[in-house]
């Protein structure tokens, strides 16, 4: 079958393959033809070594699709099912997951370090465990989240990964209030997504911060109130609010340098979410003095910050009641064959999420 595969970590292109094998299938495990993915820029930063991953690997983990077979004991799912893959699935047992923070279950992680693809040259990973530049892929059953009929695979490809983290970051991280005064450092796909979270939560001032034209604009049509680029944010600081700073600033790009920013734009006593997934060696310096003298909270906010199935849920109902654009997210549509051209499109900013066509 056909796969996209990064050989070493560093390069920046993958090659499509057609010698690929989908491995690993047995008891708790389904197989899956996968119909959609998006290309999320964590397929990038793996790609790059901002996050850790062993290659070779198959990128992607953003995808859906529907169920050629199931292993013994899957109960819950049988060939035809259409899901969406969840990169993170939730054990059900562990401390976290018995808390109610089953976003924090490292039972997904695990699956990382397990080959789930070979080739004739060796073993093959997948990303995250999953790993949907593919036409076929061996997952967890607990990775294979049913959705209704009436959710396209692209739409639903964007509430396996980006969308449920942009919104969650909004609705379940923030704790953010109607009136509220908003700042959005990074507007790809995950930051527009936080944008419409922070719309829905009754934001009165929503301010995309982007160097990027074409998503500062994207951003004016899911919600934002004003988009600045990052050398105009201080003078939309002053605007709007006075100099204090805004209630709540979500940093979405991943870089301790966009943190700091985001730190000093937020007011004292008020709240930074961080989105972004960065590097291990990239170090965000606070001195102790403000830490304690601003009262201002770092939240981290990771998928989301909430429990998955139920997002997933939310998402849907919002996107049947027109209270979210999730198609309009796509501005890219781009056949597997011509992968790499997805990458580009991602590095120069100018797609918001690209659906790779399978």
């Amino acid at each position: 079958m056909r796969a996209a595969v990064l050989h070493e970590i560093g390069q920046d292109k993958l090659e499509v393959l057609d010698d690929v094998e989908a491995v690993g299938f047995g008891p708790g495990k389904v197989r899956i033809r996968v119909r959609a993915t998006g290309l999320c820029h964590s397929d990038l930063s793996a790609m790059s070594g901002v996050l850790p991953q062993p290659a070779p690997f198959v990128p992607g983990h953003e995808g859906a699709g529907e169920i050629l077979d199931v292993g013994e004991g899957v109960r819950h799912l049988k060939a035809g099912d259409r899901v969406v893959v969840c990169w993170l699935p939730a054990c059900g047992s562990c401390p976290a997951c018995k808390r109610g923070q089953t976003e924090l279950c490292l039972a997904g992680f695990m699956n990382a370090g397990t080959p789930n693809f070979k080739r004739p040259g060796g073993d093959v990973f997948g990303f995250a465990g999953t790993g949907t530049f593919t036409e076929e892929v061996v997952v967890d059953a607990g990775c294979a989240v049913p959705i209704p009929d009436d959710v396209p695979f692209d739409i639903a490809a964007l509430i396996g990964c980006g969308v449920t983290t942009g919104l969650g970051a909004a609705l379940n991280t923030a704790d953010l209030e109607a009136g509220s005064s908003v700042a959005v450092i990074g507007c790809g796909g995950v930051g527009i997504s936080v944008i419409q979270g922070a719309r829905l939560q009754g934001a009165a001032e929503i301010v995309a911060v982007d160097p990027v034209p074409s998503r500062r604009e994207a951003a004016l049509r899911f919600g934002a109130t004003r988009a600045v680029s990052p050398d105009e944010l201080p003078d939309a600081k002053q605007q709007i609010t006075a100099g204090e700073g805004f209630d709540h600033v979500f940093e979405v790009v991943g870089k301790s340098a966009t943190a700091r920013t985001a730190y000093d734009n937020t007011r004292r006593g008020g709240t930074l979410v961080v989105v972004g997934a960065g590097a291990m060696d990239d170090f965000l310096q606070l001195n102790m003095f403000e830490l304690f003298f601003d009262e201002k909270r770092i939240l981290p906010s990771l998928y989301g910050g909430g429990d998955v199935l139920r997002s997933y849920e939310r998402t849907i109902a919002l996107w049947r009641a027109g209270r979210i654009d999730l198609a309009g997210l796509i501005t890219h549509r781009v056949p597997f064959a011509d992968l790499n051209e997805a990458l580009d499109q991602m590095r120069t900013g100018t797609a918001l999420r690209t659906c790779i066509e399978m």
